[in-house]
C-alpha cells in the first residue's frame, strides 16, 4: 500500500489459505496449502518510492543540532575530558559515541556542550535530570545506569560493565641462573654460612679428645690452610688435613642431616641436636619461599578484596551517595527516543567486531593499566625472621664450650700441676703453653699417662723405702761389729 498516493495491493488473506498473493475465489478450487513457503505477498513501497524500510526517525537536513551534555571531569580525564582552548571533547566514551554513530545508516547531527565548571567533578544525576527539563537531548560519559535514573530517561545498551575490583600490579620473575638464591638475603646467607663454620668448630673441639672421627691437631691444620691457598695442589691439602676436612664437612652435611660421625660427649650431642632443629626451620622455610617464588604470581597489594578492606578497618576515605554501583554505563535519552534504540544496536555491533575492546585498550589499557608485567623485588626471608633461633644456638655454643673450659682446667690443675711445680716454671705463658697442649691430647692418652706417673711414683716410693731399709740393717750390724771389738780389746 501507500498512502501518499491512494493504496497499493501487496497481497490478500483468508482462513482458507492465509496470505497469498492470488485472490481467495482462485485458491478454493484448490486444496486449501497454509505452509510457509505459499505464504507470499509483493513488496511494499514506503514513502520515497523505496522498497527499504524506514528506521522510524529520519532527521531532515535543515533540522537543528541535538545538544548533548558531556560532564566536564577533573579527574579520569581518559574517559572523558575537553581539549582545552576547543570546544571538542575526546576520551573513552566519546570515541564509543562516535563510532557509534557512524554505524547509523543516517547522519545525527549533534553538538557536544560541556557541563560543569571544571573545577569538580560534576553530577551524573544532576545531567540526566536536564535532559528531562529539555535542557540537553541526550548525555554520554562514565553515566552509570541506575534504577533512579531509568524512571526519567532511557539509556543504551552497556557500553562498560562497571563493577568493584582490586587493581594492584602483577610480578613476575624472570628466569635466572641465580633463582635458588633469593629466598635468603645476603646477611641472612652469609650468618648461616658463619654459623655453619661455628657449630662445626664447636663440635670439633668437644669431641675431638674422646672421638677419634674428630682427632686433628688444630696448629697443624691452621698453617695447612694458609698455606694451601698458595699451593695449587688440592689433593695434597686434602691428604694431609683429612681431620678438617671432616670437620667441615660434618658441618655442611647436618644441612641435609646426612652426617655420618656418631657425637659421644654430652655437650656435643646438645649442641648438635638445637643445630639440627635451626637447620630444620631454615631448610624448611628456603623450601617453601623458593616454591612460592618460582610457582606463584605474588600480588604486591596486601588487599584481597572489598572484605580485606573491611576486615582491616583501616581509614580508606568516606562514603557519598549509595555504597556500590555495580551497574554498567550507558548514553542517555529522553524516554521513547527511538535514537536509544538505534544506538544500542550499533553499540552491540561495535562489541561484536571488537572495535569497542580496541578502543578500551587505546585509553584505558595503556594510561590505566598495562599488560605488561613489572620486575619486582621478592620478599626474602630476613634474618630479622630467624634471629632468635641463632641467638639460642649461639647461647648453647658458648654455654657448652664455658662448660668445657671448666672441665678442662679442672683435668689440667688434676693432672700437671705437680709437673708444673716441679718443673720450678711458673711463667704465664709455659702454664697457658701446657693447657692448651693438653686440650688438644688425647683423653685416652692422658689417663694412660697419669697411670704410668702414678704407678711410676708408687714403684719410686717403695724402692726408696726398701733403701731405707737397707741402710738402718747396714748401720745396725756396723754397730754391732763395733760393740764385739771394743769387748775384745778390753779383754
Amino acid at each position: 500500500m501507500s498512502l501518499a498516493q491512494g493504496f497499493r495491493r501487496i497481497g490478500y488473506w483468508s482462513n482458507y489459505s492465509g496470505l497469498s498473493v492470488l485472490p481467495p475465489e482462485m485458491l478454493y478450487t484448490k486444496p486449501p496449502n497454509r505452509s510457509s513457503a505459499n505464504q507470499r505477498l509483493y513488496s511494499v513501497i514506503w514513502p520515497g518510492q523505496t522498497t527499504q524500510r524506514p528506521r522510524g526517525w529520519v532527521f531532515p537536513n535543515n533540522g537543528r543540532q541535538l545538544k548533548i551534555g558531556v560532564p566536564n571531569r577533573v579527574s579520569y580525564r581518559e574517559f572523558v575530558s575537553q581539549v582545552e582552548g576547543t570546544d571538542m571533547f575526546k576520551g573513552y566514551c566519546i570515541d564509543v559515541f562516535t563510532a557509534a554513530l557512524n554505524l547509523l545508516p543516517y547522519a545525527v547531527p549533534c553538538k557536544l556542550i560541556p557541563f560543569g565548571d571544571g573545577s569538580n567533578n560534576p553530577s551524573s544525576t544532576e545531567l540526566v535530570h536536564l535532559i528531562t527539563t529539555g535542557v540537553y537531548d541526550a548525555a554520554i560519559g562514565d553515566i552509570a545506569i541506575i534504577t533512579n535514573r531509568t524512571r526519567i530517561v532511557d539509556f543504551t545498551q552497556p557500553y562498560v560493565e562497571s563493577g568493584l575490583v582490586v587493581v594492584a600490579k602483577v610480578r613476575r620473575l624472570n628466569s635466572s641462573a641465580w633463582a635458588f638464591l633469593r629466598p635468603f638475603t645476603p646477611m641472612m646467607w652469609g650468618v648461616t654460612a658463619i654459623f655453619f663454620l661455628i657449630v662445626g668448630a664447636v663440635v670439633w673441639i668437644l669431641e675431638h679428645r674422646i672421638n677419634d672421627e674428630f682427632r686433628g691437631p688444630p696448629k697443624k691444620q691452621v698453617v695447612t690452610i694458609l698455606w694451601e691457598s698458595k699451593n695449587p695442589s688440592l689433593l695434597s691439602f686434602a691428604i694431609e688435613n683429612k681431620e678438617f676436612i671432616d670437620m667441615k664437612w660434618f658441618s655442611l652435611s647436618t644441612l641435609f642431616f646426612a652426617h655420618k660421625e656418631n657425637t659421644i660427649s654430652t655437650l656435643g650431642r646438645v649442641v648438635l641436636i638445637i643445630w639440627l632443629f635451626v637447620v630444620l626451620i631454615i631448610n624448611s622455610s628456603y623450601t617453601a619461599s623458593l616454591t612460592s617464588i618460582l610457582t606463584v604470581q605474588q600480588l604486591s597489594s596486601s588487599i584481597k578484596g572489598i572484605e580485606t578492606l573491611i576486615s582491616s578497618k583501616d581509614p580508606i576515605g568516606y562514603q557519598q551517595g549509595q555504597e556500590f554501583t555495580k551497574a554498567g554505563w550507558g548514553f542517555a535519552f529522553p524516554r521513547d527516543s527511538p535514537l536509544a534504540i538505534d544506538m544500542s544496536t550499533a553499540i552491540l555491533k561495535l562489541s561484536e567486531n571488537g572495535d569497542l575492546q580496541r578502543i578500551h585498550d587505546k585509553w584505558l589499557m595503556s594510561s590505566a593499566c598495562t599488560s605488561q608485567s613489572t620486575t619486582f623485588e621478592v620478599d626474602r626471608l630476613q634474618l630479622k625472621s630467624f634471629w632468635g633461633l641463632f641467638a639460642i644456638c649461639g647461647f648453647a655454643c658458648l654455654l657448652a664450650l664455658l662448660v668445657y673450659l671448666i672441665m678442662m682446667v679442672r683435668q689440667f690443675s688434676r693432672h700437671y700441676s705437680d709437673d708444673v711445680e716441679s718443673s720450678g716454671s711458673s711463667s704465664g705463658s709455659k702454664r697457658i703453653q701446657t693447657f692448651l697442649t693438653f686440650v688438644d691430647e688425647k683423653e685416652v692418652d692422658v689417663k694412660n699417662r697419669s697411670k704410668r706417673r702414678q704407678m711410676e711414683k708408687a714403684s719410686n716410693r717403695s724402692v726408696g723405702e726398701d733403701e731405707s731399709t737397707n741402710g738402718s740393717k747396714k748401720r745396725y750390724t756396723e754397730s754391732c761389729s763395733s760393740k764385739s771389738l771394743d769387748k775384745g780389746e778390753e779383754a
